[in-house]
């Protein structure tokens, strides 16, 4: 562990068992414990370890302190940061004993120092993936001199090695993620170079709706198999589900039959609608079935037969459903997806072995290309758009992907619909500020009762308030019933919090005090001003930030070289505003900055989002100088990590204060 975690956590192996995220959470409990007590020893333990989430789920008090009491000779050792992480990873495992539970649940991945792990990947998958790549990339002017690939070798992994490749299919899954300009393309590129591809695929993938949890920069550098195919099929699936949703397919709504089924299809995840679409198809075969999954119930290959009978009834083949063997009715169905024009994705043994990954790649390829759903849209009020529902939908992706980002075993498909339980709320304020969470007091998913929703939304505007957010009016029943301008307000502040934690947490800078929007403000424009350049941004809604100007100046003052001038337009019509503004995007996270907003953020000059990247980018620098400065560890120096965070509240004068 390099840098400022390397000096915490001399132990080798301890430094193995952690990220750099995990331990700086832990860092920050663990300093808040030690001011509460004065000191901490390991009779102290019981009633600490158990607020923290995943101890307190399934041990009691009077459970880690008989743990303790066998474990340990004394429990009136001190307890230094070291032997807090021992103890930890030591409940953790006596947790997953107890309950039967696998070390995968736990927030640390733990394995032995002598321990051994094989990952092996899927060959159908990767070649799979492979003739993907070679079909949507063969024509790209920097590629197309590697491709195509050879699906028998490990060329993809050697090729993802400069992490161009990754970029480029990011770009393909969600066009215009990536300003190509942004990404260094030599033939021959140097480490920083090729670290920084690497630092921008990830946070591009992330922003895109990727689930990137102990994945870094160097496991691709090292061609980490498992990790990088991992990556690769997220982005595909991300692509090959696009369509599955009512902006892109309004014919869609021939699924449902009034606008309350028309509400829960919106909420759903692509893959549910997926299948419910396959469903609707199958009802006009009169298959008697329900298909429920993209393995064992398609595996026999009957439910394919039908499908595409429906859709494609001019290719039918009778011999698909009277053949007896799985087998030749799986290479019967890919005769008839062949005649389609339909990529196949899999092979007949992958469906008679139920691939789940394939499968699914193999349906949402036939929806795109032949979904056999009526041309004549309904005409649907609530499909149409206003500048407001745009706004707001906008806000939910961002804040969508940054509450995934932190890796939760649920993956929230809707805000507005996945936080009603507030569960994932929990467990996203539990990140932010360890240990805050009373876990006895909360009930995990599945929930039947109504009221065990009420009582841990009613924790999470709890929590909210002990945070110091601005909460008037709110309840927990208002998350329950899912209002969804509470919920953006709240997911702002959570996220503005987290923002304002992570700089206080950089000691050396901010020596424990809080920080609030105005210093962020400041910081930027001392930034730019030392630079030598006269920009200035008078608030985070200041009209002249339009231009995206200003935020190249920043980016070029925290790292001269990020910034190719002669690619920077003047910012004056729409297009040149769009264009500096996906540029602005990229090289901020290709600097190693985790941001989650659109080019037309910047362009409109949306507030909470200028802040969170004049945030980011002042998170970034000052982490940099953290790491670069040598720092000496004491009980004292990092008492003021965990203090409260900042008492400024989200009201729109913080966000404006001037620095005339």
């Amino acid at each position: 562990m390099a840098g400022y975690f390397g000096v915490l956590v001399s132990d080798p192996w301890l430094q193995n068992q952690f990220t750099q995220v995990e331990l700086r959470s832990l860092r920050t409990y663990f300093s808040s414990l030690k001011r509460e007590s004065g000191g901490l020893t390991l009779a102290d333990m019981p009633s600490k370890m158990s607020r923290m989430k995943q101890i307190g789920e399934n041990l009691t008090e009077e459970d880690i302190a008989l743990f303790l009491q066998d474990s340990y000779k004394s429990l009136q050792d001190n307890v230094d940061f070291e032997l807090f992480l021992r103890v930890y990873l030591n409940l953790q495992s006596h947790a997953a004993t107890k309950t039967g539970v696998g070390a995968k649940n736990s927030s640390a991945f733990l394995k032995s120092p002598t321990s051994t792990l094989l990952h092996t990947i899927s060959e159908s998958e990767k070649s799979s993936y492979v003739a993907h790549i070679n079909h949507y990339l063969g024509l790209d002017d920097f590629l197309k001199k590697y491709l195509p690939l050879d699906p028998s070798t490990n060329d993809i992994f050697e090729l993802a090695k400069d992490g161009v490749l990754i970029c480029k299919l990011i770009n393909v899954a969600v066009p215009g993620t990536i300003d190509e300009r942004a990404i260094n393309t030599k033939r021959i590129l140097n480490p920083w170079e090729r670290n920084e591809n690497h630092t921008l695929c990830l946070n591009s993938a992330k922003a895109i709706g990727c689930t990137l949890v102990n994945i870094g920069t160097q496991d691709f550098i090292e061609g980490r198999r498992h990790l990088v195919l991992g990556v690769i099929s997220q982005i595909i699936k991300i692509q090959l589900l696009a369509d599955l949703n009512l902006k892109k397919t309004p014919q869609l709504v021939e699924l449902v039959d009034d606008s309350k089924d028309m509400e829960e299809l919106m909420s759903l995840a692509p893959e549910k609608i997926l299948l419910r679409w396959m469903n609707f198809q199958l009802k006009k075969a009169a298959y008697q079935k329900t298909v429920t999954n993209f393995s064992s119930d398609v595996k026999d290959g009957v439910a394919y037969a039908h499908l595409l009978n429906v859709l494609a009834p001019e290719h039918s083949n009778p011999s698909a459903l009277n053949a007896k063997d799985p087998l030749q009715r799986a290479k019967l169905v890919l005769e008839h997806a062949d005649k389609m024009g339909c990529k196949r994705y899999l092979t007949a043994k992958d469906i008679v072995e139920g691939s789940p990954n394939l499968n699914l790649a193999f349906v949402a390829h036939i929806f795109q290309h032949r979904n056999g759903l009526s041309t004549q849209t309904k005409q649907i009020s609530f499909l149409e758009v206003s500048p407001d529902d745009a706004q707001i939908s906008r806000e939910e992706s961002a804040f969508r992907f940054w509450i995934n980002s932190f890796g939760h075993s649920t993956y929230i498909n809707n805000v507005f619909e996945d936080l009603r339980n507030g569960w994932v709320l929990l467990e996203t304020l539990d990140k932010v500020s360890p240990g805050i969470v009373n876990w006895k007091m909360a009930t995990k998913p599945p929930i039947k009762l109504p009221f065990r929703k009420v009582e841990n939304c009613n924790q999470v505007v709890k929590i909210g308030k002990q945070l110091k957010f601005s909460l008037v009016n709110i309840a927990g029943n208002d998350i329950v019933q899912g209002n969804k301008k509470l919920i953006l307000a709240y997911m702002w502040q959570l996220m503005r919090c987290n923002m304002l934690q992570l700089l206080k947490n950089l000691r050396y800078h901010s020596n424990g005090k809080e920080i609030n929007d105005a210093d962020i403000l400041d910081w930027a424009n001392t930034r730019v001003r030392n630079s030598g350049t006269q920009s200035c941004m008078k608030n985070f809604k200041d009209k002249s930030l339009s231009d995206g100007i200003f935020f190249l100046e920043l980016l070029s003052a925290v790292q001269p070289r990020v910034v190719n001038w002669s690619l920077v337009t003047k910012g004056e019509t729409e297009e040149e505003k769009k264009m500096n503004a996906t540029y602005i995007i990229s090289i901020a996270r290709k600097l190693g900055c985790s941001i989650f907003l659109l080019p037309e953020d910047i362009i409109e000059v949306n507030q909470k989002m200028i802040l969170t990247l004049t945030a980011s980018i002042m998170y970034w620098f000052m982490n940099q100088a953290t790491e670069e400065r040598p720092c000496v560890s004491s009980d004292s120096e990092s008492g003021s990590l965990s203090e409260t965070i900042s008492n400024s509240t989200m009201d729109d004068t913080a966000s404006e204060s001037s620095t005339d």
